[in-house]
């Protein structure tokens, strides 16, 4: 895939194109937007343009990566010498991701013509990788690139945002979060088929059929996941949403009944507050409206009338902006237990006898 091929964001991709064009390339890059639209895949592939070995794309009107020659390929298999992808650990950016940046950014270039620095989430970066980084920006080193990618972007310092030229990418329409993800899954399936085709060669093709594609889902699951996605196709590349939302209603049943703490780790916490979150709003839209076109779980609507009909609307609002509020604390690294038994005493009482 090339810069061109992101689906959705012309006037970020136009914008970072022209950049190039012009020679004016900075020395770093804040990718500023929700989460699963593009930002790091158009940064990955940013680094591909900067880096192709292709000349006459560097140099054409139609500049961009030519997806075959070894720096592109290298880059997309994260293989590249000069090309580093920093995401949290644990929720985290320490001071020792930070270093490993600067010492990359230390060497002479082994391959690339820009050596570039690419960091997911970067607002979750601690103060002292964030002082740490402040020093990185400010004495960047030639011929070298670095991207913060942040759905957050007002966690980062003002010093930060502030020494970065920032890209903004917008919301995806329907159509376009439709295409993506009939797109992925689309090439999930072909990759299956390759893995699947590798087997039977090793096997010797003991079957004479060989492998079968996996079939694509018709418009009603298609439409289901680009709601369940929240119009962010990133979503549907990250996991399975239908499974995902399965897990979620099995452990807001535990919650209901009193079992013990369901959550093996600070982000299954935080995911199943986001998708309670999402229920809650349905089931505030289907209190109101009673328009089924309207929710994200359409296809479990009567689950949400079930939950939803022993309480009243001001209750739900109420459950979701205490429950929302709890969730913007998780960054002070709640206990996991005394979390789960405040929110389900918090559901219990809301709630009374309804069950997941």
């Amino acid at each position: 895939m090339a810069l061109r091929d992101i689906i959705g964001q012309d006037r970020a991709i136009n914008i970072l194109l022209k950049t190039i064009q012009r020679g004016r390339l900075p020395s770093s890059y804040l990718f500023a937007g929700e989460s699963g639209i593009g930002k790091k895949l158009a940064a990955i592939n940013l680094a591909k343009v900067i880096n192709c070995l292709t000349a006459s794309n560097r140099d054409a009107e139609g500049i961009d990566a030519c997806d075959e020659c070894p720096s592109c390929r290298k880059i997309d298999s994260g293989i590249h010498p000069d090309f580093l992808l920093l995401s949290p650990e644990g929720g985290l950016i320490r001071i020792e991701e930070i270093r490993a940046i600067d010492d990359l950014l230390s060497l002479k270039a082994f391959e690339a013509i820009y050596k570039v620095v690419v960091v997911d989430d970067a607002d979750m970066m601690n103060q002292s990788a964030a002082n740490a980084f402040l020093k990185t920006l400010e004495e960047p080193p030639g011929n070298s690139l670095i991207i913060l990618i942040s759905s957050n972007p007002d966690r980062l310092p003002d010093t930060i945002r502030s020494r970065c030229s920032r890209i903004n990418f917008t919301p995806l329409a329907l159509e376009a979060c439709e295409e993506i993800i009939k797109k992925v899954l689309s090439q999930q399936s072909e990759d299956k088929v390759q893995r699947s085709g590798k087997r039977e060669e090793v096997k010797k093709r003991r079957s004479e059929k060989g492998p079968k594609t996996t079939a694509l889902p018709d418009s009603r699951t298609l439409s289901l996941l680009v709601r369940l996605s929240m119009e962010r196709p990133g979503n549907v590349i990250a996991g399975d949403l239908i499974e995902e939302r399965e897990w979620f209603m099995e452990l807001l049943k535990d919650m209901l009944n009193a079992e013990k703490d369901g959550w093996t780790s600070k982000e299954e916490m935080e995911k199943w507050f986001e998708l309670f979150l999402i229920l809650l709003r349905d089931m505030a839209v289907f209190k109101i409206t009673r328009n089924e076109k309207d929710l994200i779980n359409i296809d479990i609507k009567e689950r949400l009338n079930k939950l939803s009909s022993s309480m009243d609307i001001t209750v739900i609002i109420d459950n979701y902006q205490q429950l929302n509020t709890l969730k913007g604390y998780f960054n002070f690294h709640l206990n996991k237990s005394l979390t789960w038994n405040y929110t389900g005493s918090l559901l219990r009482k809301a709630m009374g006898g309804a069950n997941a």
